[in-house]
Formats: structure tokens, sequence, C-alpha cells
């Protein structure tokens, strides 16, 4: 096994750390994602915690950049999908966003 280092400034100890998400019900999911994923090795849910901290992150701080745009103190689920639709980067998250979200605060420019 590897010892144990830094990781995205994250220190990883091998089972045990400062991980924000349940790294047993991330490797809940990794398993129900396919019948051909049988093993999955003990870091894999490591980097997928970190990964999802990020993300989670960046769509919040997105998200809370349109909630003081519009002159308000409280996150709402509007405030996300205008982040979303705002976004290239989270073009994957729109057939979740509602068809009813208000148009975002800087629209994307056309290609």
């Amino acid at each position: 096994m590897r010892q144990a280092g830094t990781y995205s400034g994250m220190v990883i100890s091998g089972k045990t750390g400062p991980h924000l998400l349940p790294l047993a019900r991330i490797k809940k999911i990794m398993k129900k994602s396919g019948e051909e994923v049988k093993m999955i090795s003990g870091e894999s849910p490591i980097v997928f915690s970190k990964a999802c901290e990020l993300f989670i992150k960046e769509l919040t701080q997105r998200s809370w950049m349109v909630t003081i745009k519009g002159k308000t103190r409280t996150l709402s689920k509007e405030d996300v999908a205008s982040a979303v639709l705002a976004t290239d980067l989270f073009d994957f998250l729109l057939n979740l966003v509602s068809q009813s979200a208000p148009a975002p605060l800087h629209p994307k420019p056309p290609n």
C-alpha cells in the first residue's frame, strides 16, 4: 500500500482522514454504476470524495454570486438554476434544471 501523502492539499492517511463525504456511500454508488465494476481500490473513493467537494464548492460559489446580484441573502433553487444556465462548465446539468428557471443574469454569448 502507498505511503500517506498529500493529494490536492488533503492529507490522505489510509481509510481515515478529514473526508467531508462518506466514503462508504461513494463506494456503494460506484459499485452500482454498472455490472462491469467489480473491484474498487481503497484510494478511488477518496479521489471521488475530493472531486465531489470541489464540484459542490464551485457550484455553490457561482450560485451565491447569482444570489448576491439578485440582492437577496438566501441561496435558492432558482439561483442554482441560473448559475447552471450561465456556465458552460455545468452544461451536463441542463437537463436537471427546470424549464421554468429564470434567465441567467449574464447569458452565455452565442457561439
